[in-house]
Formats: C-alpha cells, structure tokens, sequence
C-alpha cells in the first residue's frame, strides 16, 4: 500500500503522527538537551518552542492535502482562509476571549489579590495573529472535517480539542515544568485540558456555522493573543494554576450556553428543529 492510499484510509491519523512528530522533535531538538542538564529555560528557549510548535500543524495540513489532492486541494483548502463575508454577530465572537479573561482577572485581583491584575502586552497580539492563522490551518483546515463523520460537531470539538492538549504536552513539559515544578500537572490540566479544550469547542461553533477557517484562525488569535497580552507575569504557579482554573470553568459556562442554544450540532439548523 503506497503513502497516498495510506493517508487516504487514515486521514486523521495521518495528520496526529506528522503534526505530533513535527511539533515534539522539534522541540526536543531545540531544548532537549538543555532539559536533560537540568538548565534553567530562558524567554529564547520558549521562542525555539515555538516556532516547531506553531508550524506543525499547518506543515501536516499542506503536506497531507498536496500528496492526496495535489494543487486542486490546496486550492480548497486555501479558499476557505478567504472566507469573510460572514454575520457580523460571528466577528463579535471574537470578544468572547478578551471579556472573560479580563473579568476573572479583575474578579480575582478585587477579591483575592491586586497581582492578578491584567498587564498590558500589546506585542501579544502578534503572538496571536501568528499563531491562530498556522495552527487552525491545520486543526480546523484538516483535521476537523475529516472527523465530522459520526460525531456531533460538540462532541468533535471535545476530542479535537483532547488531541490538540496531547500535541502541548511534550513541549510544554520540556519548556515549563522546571518552573513550575509541583504544579505543572495542574497547570497544564487547567490550562489545557480545561481552558483550552472549551476554546475549541468554542471554535468549532463559529466554524460550524460560517465554514470560514479565516474565522476560526481568528478566535483562536484573539484567545492565545489576549491571553499573551494580559496574563499577569508576576504570579506564581500556584496561582497561575489558581487563574486558569477559573478562566477554563468561565469558558464552560459559555460553551454550555451555546450547547443550550445551537444543540448538540452547533448550528443554526439544530435551532430551527428546536423552534419548529
């Protein structure tokens, strides 16, 4: 069996192996052997982290769709980045992100502490827009349609979003856990497996109803760009862990309220059934 009808049987499977290959050799090649010397990381050594990290899924998303579909394929898939004439109350889900982690960051800095008060990073918007526009090409580029067989577009987005927390963990281990020490493995649960696995649920709506990967690569940049533009930098990790926490359950409560409009699917056409 050649690579071709490999791909094309396993498709998905296709896409984890070379995005998680990409991402997590990356990484080790970067800062592996600063890791196993025990050397303290410095800001250069997230940047070398980065920048596999943010590549890999776009890189598997190309590379896959030119070696099934060739140049017809990238077509498509290129096609779907230029797609912005949608409803303007979809652009104003961009400011989901923004609004939640201001409000729990002022709620905590009133009721707790003045050091969880948001900083203001401008430069992380760039982080964002850099981001979201290489990994979505990927994750919701290819990755999702080739999952929307059998599941509901929420439960996709739930195990889209799983995925994409395993592709952190092996960089994020390698680049964090020296500073985070005891508290790694909640930060990265809370983090990742609870914030961010809301976020892609939260994407898969914009993108379940508007088919615009520009849009998804959008929310995404507005949720990593906020975030690198306003997470304080002062705190601990017991309180960083502590701020996520309670971000990612804010990030529910909203998934929950658009579970409670759109359904299961949500769509539009899931509200219509409903109403009907």
């Amino acid at each position: 069996m050649n690579i071709k009808a490999v791909i094309q049987r396993h498709p998905l499977g296709s896409y984890i192996a070379l995005a998680f290959t990409i991402a997590w050799a990356g990484s080790l090649v970067a800062i592996g052997p600063k890791f196993i010397r025990g050397e303290a990381m410095q800001f250069s050594d997230e940047l070398y982290i980065f920048l596999p990290m943010t590549a890999a899924p776009a890189l598997a998303a190309i590379t896959l769709t030119g070696i099934v579909d060739g140049s017809s394929g990238l077509r498509k898939l290129f096609s779907r980045m230029r797609r912005w004439r949608v409803g303007a109350n979809w652009y104003a889900a961009l400011l989901i992100f923004p609004i939640l982690i201001t409000a729990v960051l002022l709620a905590l800095a009133t009721l707790i502490s003045p050091k969880f008060a948001p900083i203001l990073f401008p430069a992380g918007l760039l982080i964002g827009l850099f981001t979201g526009f290489f990994e979505e090409t990927g994750w919701m580029g290819y990755a999702f349609p080739n999952m929307q067989l059998k599941r509901s577009a929420l439960a996709t987005g739930i195990v889209l979003g799983v995925i994409h927390v395993l592709w952190h963990i092996v960089p994020d281990y390698l680049g964090a856990s020296g500073m985070r020490g005891v508290y790694w493995l909640p930060h990265f649960l809370a983090m990742m497996l609870l914030a961010m696995t809301a976020m892609r649920v939260l994407i898969v709506w914009v993108y379940a109803n508007t088919h615009s990967l520009l849009l998804a690569q959008l929310m995404h940049a507005s949720s990593t760009g906020f975030l690198a533009m306003l997470d304080p930098t002062s705190l601990s990790p017991a309180d960083s862990t502590l701020w996520y926490a309670i971000y990612g359950v804010a990030l529910w409560v909203v998934v929950a309220a658009v579970v409670a409009i759109y359904g299961k699917d949500l769509t539009h056409r899931q509200l219509h059934v409903q109403l009907a």
